[in-house]
């Protein structure tokens, strides 16, 4: 029985068949499970300063309450905005996927539940986005290549080792978000509701990784950490937008970004790299040709 899908049987296929069981039994809609209804109120926040790029800069104490408040929309927008391109290269990547696994398989059919479930956080973003007003900044060129292209080329357990770390910071990223007081609500549930799907999501993707990192060389090893490095530095630089220091009326939006750039690498590394960087360290991803990289492009403690 040795077969694509042999992975699975090296995996827990008790607790993936649980996981496909909670999915199908205990679905969350976000048509139901988020108050759409409901609009900001004026005190309601869109994201916590913190992750903000410009917090912690001398000029942030120069914005009034206003630019404040719309320096974080804008910057959730394009956050969310991230999540959802993301979620969607990774969708096209499985449904290929898929083609090469038996259907009876668990591996088959938790995947199939993954990618339901992905694409209603996709419709579920793009909803989030029209009712607060956004409008998305589209991704460079270089954005769009790297994508594409790793998505199309890369073999399946490179594109599994970037799945996670993308789920891992994001997961962190909405954790800050939906525990920060005053929290406009509609945002709160929607982090609830991706936050607990994309538990599942990492916890199958963890166990899966195993089966690879297990096997993998020195070499391997090097490379994989390459890749999480890669797609960590992919979805960090899609945070921060000059364009958007000219929406809130800054008189030097080439300064500010310049600025909130550097900041937001900082406050970036200090926040939202301990989950990624303990899975690396899990599996010996750290050594003599990828430590001094992690430091010096992400500013990773290692």
């Amino acid at each position: 029985m040795y077969c694509v899908s042999t992975y699975i049987y090296i995996m827990d296929v008790k607790e993936v068949e649980r996981l496909i069981k909670i999915s199908r039994e205990h679905p969350l809609m976000p048509e139901t499970y988020i108050p759409w209804q409901l609009q900001p109120k004026p005190d309601d926040i869109f994201l916590p300063d913190i992750l903000t790029s410009l917090h912690g800069l001398p000029i942030y104490d120069t914005l009034t309450p206003a630019q404040k408040l719309e320096l974080g929309r804008h910057e959730l927008v394009q956050v969310i905005s991230s999540y959802a391109w993301g979620e969607c290269l990774f969708c096209v990547f499985m449904t290929r996927h898929l083609i090469n696994l038996p259907q009876d398989e668990p591996e088959h059919q938790f995947l199939i539940r993954e990618l339901i479930e992905e694409f209603r956080h996709q419709e579920m973003f793009a909803r989030a986005i029209k009712q607060l007003g956004g409008k998305p900044i589209k991704q460079s060129g270089l954005h769009k290549f790297f994508g594409e292209f790793s998505n199309k080329y890369l073999p399946a357990d490179y594109l599994f080792m970037g799945s996670v770390s993308v789920e891992l910071v994001t997961d962190v990223y909405g954790n800050y978000a939906r525990r920060s007081p005053n929290i406009y609500p509609v945002l709160k549930k929607m982090f609830d509701l991706h936050n607990i799907e994309e538990g599942r999501h990492i916890l199958f993707t963890k166990s899966l990784l195993k089966t690879y990192s297990a096997k993998a060389g020195f070499i391997k090893r090097t490379l994989y950490s390459y890749v999480i490095l890669f797609n960590i530095l992919f979805v960090r630089t899609m945070y921060v937008k000059r364009e958007i220091y000219e929406r809130i009326g800054l008189p030097n939006p080439d300064v500010a970004y310049k600025q909130a750039s550097k900041n937001f690498k900082q406050k970036f590394a200090a926040k939202c790299l301990d989950d990624i960087i303990e899975f690396v360290d899990s599996w010996k991803g750290f050594n003599i040709a990828t430590r001094w990289a992690w430091r010096m492009i992400l500013g990773a403690k290692v």
